[in-house]
């Protein structure tokens, strides 16, 4: 499973500029067809907009933008490329302008469009996507203690805790840290516990804005 990031949520900012209002969202999507719908829904939102400007990018390598009339190049491109340069994939942007009636030339428009996704993204929040193995083990009462301190140590997310006879965990782990967490289990525990894998799975790493 590899990393990647894509969007916590979705979300949506705007601004003005020179009369003309730029609204930007964007949206986690996991298919051309659910992008599309993405568009589709902010056209049928914005309906009486003059644009409404699109870009998508899907970890599969599908990517796309859309003009959506304003001058070739001045819109969809930067809209995508604010997409590219931040690594996000399986994720739509959508960016309506309303026009001020002034006319923002070329670079003005890619400079509007281009912001506009910027902080399209900023509201929704971008994360990173990283593997992680789901675990399961099982410990005595005596031994919750230690157990339960070891494993945020390691950097152990627990997911859940079963009291019964004995105390059952399931928890999510990096890959590269269950040796460690194995060895802090035998010594904690002299050998008793250890962890039984029950399948793999991805966590959520908030990124800032603007790091690579």
């Amino acid at each position: 499973m590899a990393v990647y990031r894509t969007l916590r949520g979705e979300g949506a900012d705007s601004f003005v500029e020179k009369k003309s209002r730029f609204l930007g969202a964007a949206v986690p999507v996991h298919s051309v067809e659910e992008a599309q719908a993405v568009v589709a829904r902010f056209k049928k939102r914005y309906w009486d907009a003059r644009h409404n400007v699109s870009a998508y990018v899907l970890r599969g390598g599908q990517q796309h933008c859309s003009d959506d009339g304003e001058p070739q190049g001045t819109a969809g491109v930067p809209v995508l490329n604010v997409l590219l340069k931040s690594g996000v994939t399986d994720a739509a942007v959508v960016v309506t302008r309303y026009f001020g009636g002034v006319l923002l030339g070329a670079g003005g428009l890619v400079r509007a469009y281009t912001h506009a996704a910027s902080l399209a993204l900023r509201a929704a929040g971008i994360v990173e996507m990283r593997p992680c193995l789901r675990l399961r083990l099982s410990c005595t009462y005596s031994q919750y203690g230690r157990v339960a301190a070891l494993l945020p140590a390691v950097g152990a997310v627990v997911d859940g805790e079963d009291f019964t006879d004995i105390v059952s965990i399931s928890c999510r782990l990096a890959p590269e840290k269950l040796d460690a967490l194995k060895a802090g289990l035998a010594d904690a525990t002299g050998g008793t516990v250890a962890p039984q894998i029950c399948g793999e799975d991805s966590f959520a790493v908030e990124i800032e804005p603007g790091s690579s």
